[in-house]
């Protein structure tokens, strides 16, 4: 019978292609059990997201084959969503493990339809997704979702989302419905509203919190990025010059706070034709690209021009939902996939500086 440190040892040469990091020492071989010629054992996966996620389970079944004693493996294939902020900082809400702000600099980039098509995405792959509303003056998310009627409920002082299509959703939108009357608030009142719905909400456990920030460097960006630590921010552009100039602005703002930029997606990125198939830039070309190249920060996707788009979430029906295998919704799956990688990455980081900040407290 093969020990299993020569199986470990083997696993050990499947390198995870986002993290740069053998599995074995990520901790990703769980209950690993040896019975004569027959392995067993759980790949636990950093999400059930992660591009690579096909090509790491390839990997160790092309290892484990190598060995000859081994005749038969068992793996179960599982998935669990690291934990990308400090939970320890952060009292009210220690049940989500990612949260991530989707801002732009300006207004009409699409940045809400990405934000929920990005969220419905995750949630397909089989993650615990939330999505919040966080434009206070303009929520669209209960109308994205066909939600005009819904309302959120309060048990134990707690707001409780409303849920569609495997997502939980808070939005001032189900307030204004209700009320039909426009928010007329300023800065301070703005900026305790979102507080309100990230700590006294019941998020329950969530693997990732999407906040759909409204345009700009206001109050709204200002108070997430201060009141709770964060995963970071995904910065949503279109090609045109004018956008991408004001994006810059915005990335430039959480810098100066700190934040981490998740990566750069591109919407409106090109328009596919439906007769002939070829692609025409109708915004221009490479301004997202442009940006992230500036930053050193990752290119996320392209999110095509698409009516079928702008169309499903004018009328409530997401793309994600009603056109699944359409073009826009694989690009919108695949700059999901980009995210989570994201977020993984810099989960494997956060674990380093705790690890090393906890050794050095030991010391004498």
């Amino acid at each position: 019978m093969v020990a299993l440190d020569k199986v470990l040892e083997q696993l050990s040469t499947v390198i995870d292609p986002d993290l740069k990091k053998d599995i074995v020492s990520m901790g990703m071989i769980k209950d690993l059990e040896m019975n004569g010629g027959d392995l067993k054992f759980t790949l636990e996966l950093t999400t059930p997201a992660c591009p690579f996620n096909v090509e790491i389970e390839d990997d160790v079944r092309r290892v484990i084959g190598e060995i000859d004693e081994i005749e038969n493996l068992d793996m179960n294939v599982t998935a669990k969503v690291m934990e990308g902020r400090s939970l320890d900082e952060d009292t009210g809400m220690q049940t989500v493990k990612n949260i991530i702000g989707v801002a732009s600099g300006k207004g009409g980039v699409g940045k809400s339809t990405v934000s929920l098509n990005l969220a419905l995405a995750l949630a397909q792959s089989g993650a615990k997704v939330g999505l919040l509303d966080a434009d206070i003056y303009g929520p669209s998310i209960p109308l994205m979702l066909g939600m005009k009627d819904g309302y959120m409920e309060v048990e134990d002082n707690k707001l409780q989302p409303a849920t569609s299509n495997g997502i939980r959703v808070v939005s001032f939108g189900f307030f204004a419905e209700q009320s039909h009357q426009a928010a007329i608030y300023r800065g301070p009142i703005i900026s305790g509203i979102l507080k309100q719905f990230l700590v006294d909400t019941n998020w329950s456990d969530l693997d990732y919190l999407i906040v759909d920030l409204p345009p700009g460097t206001g109050d709204i960006p200002l108070t997430l990025a201060q009141t709770i630590p964060i995963t970071g921010i995904l910065v949503v552009t279109t090609p045109q010059d004018v956008a991408s100039n004001v994006a810059v602005k915005a990335i430039g703002m959480f810098e100066k706070l700190n934040v981490p930029i998740i990566g750069v997606v591109e919407n409106m990125s090109s328009f596919i034709c439906p007769d002939c198939s070829s692609i025409h830039h109708v915004f221009g070309e490479g301004g997202a690209k442009n940006i992230a190249e500036q930053f050193n920060l990752p290119f996320l996707g392209e999110i095509p021009l698409n009516s079928g788009i702008m169309s499903g979430s004018d009328r409530g029906r997401p793309v994600m939902i009603t056109s699944p295998d359409s073009a826009g919704a694989v690009a919108f799956r695949s700059s999901a996939k980009n995210i989570a990688a994201q977020c993984s990455i810099l989960a494997a980081r956060l674990r380093e500086e705790q690890d090393g900040a906890a050794g050095n407290a030991d010391q004498p």
